[in-house]
């Protein structure tokens, strides 16, 4: 009688097992012909399947394990899946930030006017010579001014003139000191008045202040000239660079002066390991960023305004346990990978739960939960459950 309940019970378990694999195949298929959606709606479809797949492979796997403790001679023979492994060990894990800068010059400057600039009435430079500080650029129209030094040179000879005669009468006891001393007052005034139209007439002549090489001259004679970049002239001196980079501000507190940085500049197919050298103190209004910058070699090569690719080193862990994140997959316990473990003579697949850490490129940090040496299955972990025969090649 007892053996005859055990082979119902085990019949029953048998159809348990055909009907849960049936509703599983039954339930993919009808999610297979459900009318495409959006991407997010395929992403939750594929994840509810996945559980799914993952939950009703453990129970049937539960089911065979009882049905053959209960009949020996019905135990499944499974074939092992063939399965990549990957044995874990201590390694560096690196986080960067990746960003498009610029390279740019330290020295860049506009030519501006001493005074209040003028009409150009000569141009010593074009766009692309090389200048040197102090040299003449332009000179703008001083003909105002000439006309009025020459009347206050003429201003100055009567007044040494006329101090000269007073001073003649005060040598013979003629006339007052007072006279003679608002004669000299009114030199004094004049040769005044003769320096500062000179200083005047100095400044129609624009000097290049710094050296570099005149990288936009879009000025031209007969036009006012009043310091305007837009119209005018731009140095540029690139014996010294650097590489400016936009960062978002909520990395703020994980760049600090001293990061080290990658830098690319693609155009010339040039790497540059360099550091951060200046942190602005402000967060732009509009790019909800700060600016941060690069000091890299002087190359001939490299222009101002060349696009650079920066990455930023925010993180590093010297002894840390990375894989791959596509290995990484959810349950309604959260996060968990398959390993390979020995059961046996025999090798099966264990979940286990792990906390992650960073992300960067295709490799995750792991906090915990796997240890230096489990053997992570790398490949063809899809669709695998908990206690799955697992095989290798050779």
């Amino acid at each position: 009688m007892k053996k005859n309940i055990s082979k119902h019970k085990l019949n029953d378990m048998k159809k348990l097992v055909a009907l849960i694999s049936i509703t599983a195949l039954l339930a993919a298929c009808g999610a297979s012909t459900q009318k495409d959606g959006t991407l997010a709606e395929k992403q939750k479809q594929l994840k509810e399947l996945r559980e799914q797949q993952t939950k009703t492979s453990e129970e049937i796997t539960k089911l065979e394990k009882e049905i053959g403790k209960l009949d020996p001679s019905a135990t499944i023979i499974e074939k092992p899946k063939l399965v990549g492994l990957k044995t874990l060990g201590n390694q560096e894990f690196v986080h960067y930030i990746d960003l498009q800068g610029k390279v740019d010059a330290e020295n860049i400057s506009y030519v501006n006017p001493r005074g209040m600039g003028g009409l150009v009435k000569e141009l010593y430079v074009k766009r692309g010579d090389i200048v040197k500080k102090g040299q003449l650029l332009m000179k703008l129209d001083d003909a105002v001014q000439r006309q009025q030094l020459q009347t206050a040179k003429t201003q100055l000879e009567y007044a040494k003139n006329l101090y000269q005669r007073q001073k003649n009468l005060w040598d013979q006891n003629i006339g007052t000191e007072i006279q003679l001393i608002n004669a000299k007052n009114n030199v004094d005034q004049v040769e005044h008045n003769v320096a500062l139209i000179n200083e005047q007439i100095s400044m129609s002549n624009v000097y290049a202040e710094v050296g570099g090489i005149a990288d936009e001259v879009t000025i031209r004679v007969g036009e006012n000239f009043n310091g305007n970049p837009a119209q005018g002239i731009k140095i540029v001196n690139t014996a010294s660079l650097k590489v400016v980079t936009d960062i978002p501000e909520n990395y703020l507190s994980r760049v600090k002066q001293g990061t080290p940085v990658l830098i690319t500049i693609p155009d010339l197919n040039k790497k540059i390991e360099a550091r951060v050298t200046l942190i602005s103190q402000s967060i732009g209004l509009t790019s909800r960023g700060f600016m941060v910058e690069s000091k890299i070699p002087y190359d001939p090569s490299m222009k101002p305004n060349m696009v650079a690719l920066v990455k930023i080193l925010d993180y590093t862990s010297k002894d840390a346990i990375s894989i791959p994140v596509s290995t990484i997959q959810t349950d309604e316990k959260g996060k968990f990978v398959l390993v390979a473990t020995k059961e046996g003579n025999r090798m099966v697949a264990k979940k286990k739960p792990v906390v992650v850490g960073e992300l960067y490129g295709d490799a995750i940090e792991i906090k915990s939960g796997l240890a230096v040496g489990d053997s992570l299955i790398s490949e063809g972990f899809q669709g695998i459950y908990e206690g799955q025969a697992l095989t290798t090649t050779p």
